[in-house]
């Protein structure tokens, strides 16, 4: 038996199916179990546990083959990160307690960047688990095709605005069914020490070829519309953030280059969905 976080998310509900269709027995780690019926159904058992609670974690990650960890998302952290640092602790200390034979943690592409910038939180979660005395995998994930689901609106419209730039540059991207799949498989092997795993798509893809997507998709001309980077700013914190600096730290680190897989040292492995495929589950979904 395999315990899965986040499996109400995109990431781990895919783990989880995944795991499921290679026959494998899945305990989803929930904070409401009300959320989780459909897993129940799909015979998966049911453990109640959240990130701020050691004791929950423990009786989770007890007595099964591997878990995967995946930290809940922080889009509008505190200067200093200390929500996720206090996740880490948590964590650790359950994962010390419990001590499972194995751990994936969904970690991120550029997580090795010195650089400030919104994905160091999975920097200092690979730091804090690193020197665990047990196998742990962190699979460095590219950036979500899934993010797209953003673009829908505008791209009905005829547009699809992009902070990602310059548009003619292709951008290591992934969907969440092949990094669901991976971790799956990852699960079920074994190594010893602290793996580095990248996973991106195995064509990159541009922001206008994004759009193109979205052309064919919608049966309508949808154009790229560059968002200056000066407006960034002003427009995260009419959206609500309070601490929009290091969201613009790290789509500066995506547009200049110094967020990137750091390859030394790390397995590197392709995902096989297009981003095309991605695109119109979308809209689809999207009505």
């Amino acid at each position: 038996m395999y315990a899965v976080t986040g499996i109400t998310g995109q990431v781990g509900s895919a783990t989880a199916n995944s795991l499921l269709e290679m026959g494998q027995r899945v305990r989803a780690v929930v904070r409401n179990p009300e959320r989780a019926r459909d897993w129940a159904d799909k015979g998966c058992e049911i453990a109640q546990a959240d990130f701020a609670d050691s004791e929950a974690l423990v009786r989770a990650f007890s007595g099964v083959d591997g878990v995967f960890i995946l930290i809940p998302p922080m889009f509008d952290p505190s200067p200093g990160f200390p929500e996720v640092r206090a996740v880490i602790a948590t964590l650790r200390t359950a994962l010390e307690t419990a001590r499972p034979p194995k751990i994936v943690c969904l970690s991120t592409i550029g997580a090795q960047a010195t650089q400030p910038n919104l994905l160091n939180q999975l920097g200092l979660v690979e730091q804090g688990l690193s020197t665990l005395s047990f196998p742990i995998a962190f699979l460095r994930a590219a950036w979500f095709m899934e993010n797209s689901r953003w673009d829908v609106a505008s791209a009905r419209e005829g547009t699809m605005p992009s902070f990602l730039q310059p548009i003619e540059k292709a951008v290591p991207m992934i969907a969440t069914t092949d990094i669901g799949r991976l971790a799956a498989k990852l699960l079920q092997e074994s190594w010893t020490g602290r793996r580095i795993v990248e996973l991106e798509s195995r064509h990159r893809v541009t922001p206008i070829e994004m759009a193109a997507a979205f052309t064919t998709i919608l049966g309508r001309e949808v154009h790229t519309e560059v968002v200056a980077r000066e407006t960034w700013h002003d427009l995260f914190a009419a959206q609500g953030m309070k601490n929009p600096t290091p969201r613009i730290q790290m789509l500066d680190g995506f547009n200049e280059g110094w967020i990137a897989f750091e390859r030394d040292g790390t397995e590197h492995v392709l995902g096989e969905t297009p981003f095309e495929m991605v695109a119109a589950e979308l809209v689809r979904h999207a009505g």
